[in-house]
């Protein structure tokens, strides 16, 4: 039988629903995390309070590796917002605020795939831990869907930065 959730590991999950809805929303429609847009918005605001709850959650009664990966999500946040508004950075700046945001993103499903394999099927859990075959596998498969779509979103800044500047040439 899977390890029964405490009220707050019910409460962080439902809100950590939040921030995968609207990340994923985010993807489909801008091809990226926006904060400027409403959905990034959401998304950063649920990601933060996600990591919010995770502080009182401990399987091993005390710090562990979801808290540190909550810190450096919190670190990266701050970084892909703080990228946007240094100068010096130039044509990266679209770069490393997208990669930030999508590895956030990333960071986010790694626990959520262990903690399912871990406990559904509810009568027999497919993993017993982050050591599982059937979670390692499932994490690689992730770390190349993130690898694909940081390609992909890093393409299509290029596409629009050189667009703009043929429009401006144009000029």
């Amino acid at each position: 039988m899977a390890n029964p959730l405490s009220t707050l590991g019910i409460i962080h999950t439902a809100i950590s629903l939040a921030p995968v809805a609207a990340g994923l929303y985010g993807f489909a429609r801008y091809g990226a995390i926006d904060p400027a847009t409403r959905s990034g918005k959401i998304y950063l605001a649920t990601l933060l309070l996600t990591v919010l709850t995770t502080a009182g959650l401990s399987s091993t009664g005390g710090f562990n590796a979801g808290h540190a990966l909550g810190i450096v999500t919190l670190l990266v946040i701050a970084g892909s917002l703080a990228v946007a508004r240094v100068d010096f950075l130039g044509r990266l700046k679209p770069y490393l605020t997208t990669l930030g945001l999508s590895f956030t993103y990333f960071l986010l499903i790694v626990p959520a795939v262990n903690e399912t394999l871990r406990r559904l099927p509810v009568s027999q859990p497919l993993a017993n831990g982050p050591e599982s075959p059937i979670v390692q596998t499932t994490l690689l498969v992730w770390l190349v869907i993130f690898l694909s779509g940081i390609s992909v979103q890093a393409y299509l800044i290029h596409r629009r930065a050189a667009a703009t500047a043929r429009i401006s040439l144009s000029r």
